[in-house]
């Protein structure tokens, strides 16, 4: 059985079975920097500093355990989904606000 055919696309896009080395590092930062993105868009709020680097620290524990999950299951693409999702609600969120506030 050849492990390539089964990596899931992000896995394969970085070659992660013909240099694991620099493919997992490359997965592991795209599944980080998509997670930053999710969370900034979805669940962010202002805190302070410490906390920030709090929550950042166990993001990114949690993408070295999702960048392991990612090399055969669709992580990184859930991750690009979820960010075009919020993506699309923010953009429809500000322009209903900026038509309520025309209205007023």
């Amino acid at each position: 059985m050849d492990v390539k055919e089964h990596l899931s696309f992000f896995a394969a896009l970085y070659k992660v079975g013909d240099n694991p080395d620099v493919g997992m590092w490359l997965l592991y930062l795209t599944i980080f920097a998509l997670s930053v993105v999710v969370y900034k868009l979805g669940f962010a709020r202002r805190l302070p500093i410490l906390k920030s680097v709090i929550i950042y620290t166990f993001l990114a524990l949690g993408c070295t355990i999702l960048t392991f999950l990612g090399i055969f299951l669709p992580v990184a693409e859930g991750l690009v989904v979820a960010a075009l999702v919020l993506i699309i609600y923010k953009v429809r969120l500000y322009q209903s606000k900026k038509q309520e506030a025309k209205m007023n």
